[in-house]
């Protein structure tokens, strides 16, 4: 600490040609800033100074010294204000994972309050990625941060409860259940069904045929997809209804009915993920803007 207050010092002395006004500038008495740029120089091993009765004069040596710390110093200051941005979560880079239903609802939201309120932040987003898939990119630091469904059962990540999500049927424009309204699942009985694919290990797919099980019923499924979007699309081109959570109608096309379901149970859970122990300020501050916005 003390070698950069001589340089800091010298920078002074260098500028001003004085030591007189230097040490003024400096809020210092004159003999003590002498001694530390002898203390310098002496340290050095070269003379960086002339020095006469009424002015400093910098030798060889002295230019190039003070070309190298000015440069030095100001190095120092940006280390020091990147630092202290960093500890205040105000840079960094973050990958976000989307579940379907979250890209097309909270992610235009989110991106763009993130934007405003961190924008020196990275950020990057996955939509439309399965729970399963987003547990798999936290394990291999594709993803920093993950809005699912639960559950998540792996001790290596932090699983912060958000909310609870009605679900609603998704109908062709015209379907007959359209005139109905809040709908059973006794009601899709007799409609071919839409779901997100089992092979994919999709968390709808388990909450949606246990749902007909409960009631007694054999789901009649017609499509098995990979995308919410994808999903709705089939919907709109009457090949089916779907079960899908509520914030699914942010996804508005011509063609497509949301009506609600009636069940104790018609709802899923969203969650936020991420690595257990990761407490970077960036994250901490992503965390807390997403919980505000999701509640």
């Amino acid at each position: 600490m003390e070698s950069l207050i001589r340089l800091r010092y010298y920078l002074v002395v260098a500028e001003e040609r004085h030591f007189g006004r230097a040490a003024a500038r400096l809020n210092m008495a004159q003999p003590p800033l002498s001694q530390a740029i002898r203390r310098l120089e002496s340290e050095l091993g070269v003379e960086l100074l002339h020095r006469t009765t009424r002015r400093v004069e910098l030798t060889d040596a002295g230019r190039a010294y003070q070309t190298r710390v000015r440069a030095i110093l100001a190095d120092l200051d940006d280390a020091g204000h990147e630092a202290r941005r960093v500890a205040a979560g105000a840079v960094g880079h973050l990958a976000i994972g989307c579940v379907g239903s979250v890209t097309y609802s909270l992610l235009p939201a989110l991106s763009r309050h993130l934007a405003v309120e961190l924008p020196g932040v990275d950020f990057s987003f996955r939509g439309e990625m399965l729970a399963p898939d987003q547990i798999e990119a936290l394990r291999s630091g594709e993803i920093d941060l993950a809005l699912l469904r639960p559950p998540v059962a792996d001790s290596s990540l932090s699983v912060i409860p958000l909310r609870r999500d009605r679900l609603v049927v998704a109908l062709p424009a015209g379907h007959v259940l359209t005139k109905k309204r809040p709908l059973k699942i006794a009601d899709l009985r007799d409609s071919p069904l839409i779901v997100h694919s089992a092979d994919r290990r999709s968390v709808m797919y388990d909450l949606v045929l246990g749902l007909f099980r409960e009631a007694g019923l054999d789901p009649r499924i017609r499509h098995e997809v990979g995308e919410t979007s994808t999903l709705i699309t089939l919907v709109a081109g009457g090949l089916g209804v779907a079960v899908v959570p509520e914030p699914v109608t942010a996804l508005a096309l011509d063609g497509v009915a949301y009506r609600p379901l009636t069940h104790p149970d018609a709802g899923i859970d969203l969650a936020l993920a991420h690595g257990a122990g990761r407490a970077e300020a960036h994250l901490t501050r992503t965390i807390a803007l997403i919980k505000e916005l999701a509640g």
